[in-house]
């Protein structure tokens, strides 16, 4: 299995969605939506769709997948990238929800974890390949930089 991390991310490490200013506050943070002054839909959107068509599935945290659970399903049929986000599959690792919490479509729970990483107690050998396409995009280029690799645990 291959994990491919996509992330919005400043050339001077901010990482964050590019949606408004509220929301994501922590620790006091008030440049939120930042990245959506930034975005060339003509230069990204190629980028993203073509990213979306090799995905087989998404990974979510509680807190994003909370934040993208209210955003996506409105915009179904408003465009191909809303109606794609809305039928992948879409894993969500929390410690809080529950099944019956993820009313978003093909939402699915991730089972609790051993201490070795899976529920059986196997230990896992995916490599995750992190990759950056924000700083890319900004820099002309139109493919992603793997900027950094390690093996999941």
């Amino acid at each position: 299995m291959r994990i491919v991390v996509s992330e919005f991310m400043s050339l001077d490490g901010v990482v964050q969605a590019p949606g408004g200013a509220e929301e994501d506050t922590d620790g006091g943070f008030a440049h939120g939506g930042w990245s959506m002054r930034s975005f060339d839909e003509d230069a990204m959107g190629p980028v993203l769709a073509e990213v979306m068509e090799r995905t087989k599935a998404l990974l979510f945290g509680r807190r994003t997948w909370q934040i993208m659970a209210g955003a996506w399903p409105d915009r179904a049929g408003d465009d191909p990238f809303a109606d794609r986000m809305n039928e992948i599959k879409k894993y969500v690792a929390s410690r809080t929800l529950s099944q019956d919490d993820l009313g978003w479509n093909n939402s699915t729970l991730c089972p609790p974890t051993t201490s070795s990483g899976r529920s059986d107690g196997s230990r896992p050998t995916a490599t995750a390949t992190f990759r950056s396409w924000a700083a890319r995009a900004l820099r002309g280029r139109s493919s992603p930089r793997t900027s950094s690799t390690s093996t999941a645990s």
